[in-house]
């Protein structure tokens, strides 16, 4: 989501490079990034002109997502008003269009960026089964579900004998875990693979109180959280240089200890990022380490229904 943003081309590619030097293969955006910095889509057409390059797409899982309005291609500027939904001519229309940005024949993972509660879920796996007859996509995910919402998408696409979701792109950190509820559950029970976004909570677990300290301002919906979690992140960022690591590494390092979570997503802005969420790999929590932070950053109390009733 950064590359082309905060990231510029020279910058984004570097970032790819290295991350496939240092054995990373899943790589993750979406239709509609690049809106913020020029328009929806330049993210993609970014990493397709880097993929041109030769040597990559065969080494990669290349994950894309579909919902948002898309611009007008042959239009610019002018964005296509068939509003946030599944219907399967925008579903095909825009992976099409994903396919001619990103440079390729076939997206490994094509996610459903955010629920649509308007278009009947059998529609939608209309589309899906059509672009994989059609060698278009391989695999579906979800992105932003609820657990309620993961059941019945892999409910619906059993009774069609069709495998269903394979994954759920869902926010998930230290100080956002409410999918712990519900969420994890279905993802455990259907085999979904869980892939957390923001799990540095957008900077707030990257030791944002020594960054105040030195004088560096964060953002300011970052700033309103530290104030409302200050007590937390204080005792955080003392646990962290206990152990000796830096919070972002720690923060990334918790989610690899849960079997459910396949890949977080760490949207690194340079390689010196990347290179500092590597270091999560080394990183191992002991079960005291684990329960200091349940203590720290407690969670929904568990999985329901067990979590609130009996």
């Amino acid at each position: 989501m950064n590359f082309g943003w905060v990231a510029d081309e020279k910058q984004s590619f570097a970032v790819m490079d290295r991350a496939i030097e240092a054995g990373i293969n899943f790589f993750d955006t979406a239709d509609v990034y690049g809106a913020w910095s020029s328009y929806p889509g330049s993210c993609e057409e970014l990493i397709g002109r880097w993929l041109a390059q030769g040597g990559r797409r065969e080494n990669i899982i290349l994950a894309t997502k579909v919902y948002n309005p898309m611009k007008i291609e042959g239009r610019p500027g002018e964005i296509n008003r068939d509003s946030r939904c599944y219907s399967a001519p925008k579903i095909i229309r825009q992976c099409e269009a994903s396919l001619r940005r990103l440079g390729v024949e076939t997206i490994d993972l094509y996610q459903l960026h955010h629920i649509d509660r308007e278009c009947p879920m059998d529609e939608m796996w209309d589309a899906m089964q059509t672009l994989q007859q059609q060698g278009k996509i391989i695999y579906v995910g979800s992105s932003n579900f609820a657990g309620w919402d993961i059941a019945t998408a892999c409910m619906t696409a059993s009774a069609r004998h069709h495998q269903g979701l394979a994954s759920e792109q869902s926010i998930y950190h230290l100080a956002q875990r409410m999918i712990e509820l519900e969420v994890i559950p279905a993802c455990a029970h259907f085999g979904l693979a869980l892939i957390p976004w923001s799990p540095v909570g957008g900077g707030l677990l990257g030791g944002v109180l020594k960054k105040q300290k030195d004088g560096r301002r964060a953002g300011s919906s970052i700033e309103e959280q530290v104030e409302k979690k200050r007590p937390q992140l204080e005792q955080w960022e003392s646990f962290c240089e206990t152990l000796g690591h830096p919070p972002a590494d720690v923060a990334v390092a918790w989610l690899l200890h849960n079997p459910v979570v396949t890949a977080p997503i760490i949207g690194p802005r340079s390689v010196e990022q990347l290179e500092g969420a590597l270091r999560a790999l080394e990183i191992k929590l002991t079960a005291e380490s684990l329960a200091e932070l349940d203590k720290i950053f407690p969670g929904p109390g568990g999985a329901a229904p067990n979590a609130y009733a009996w």
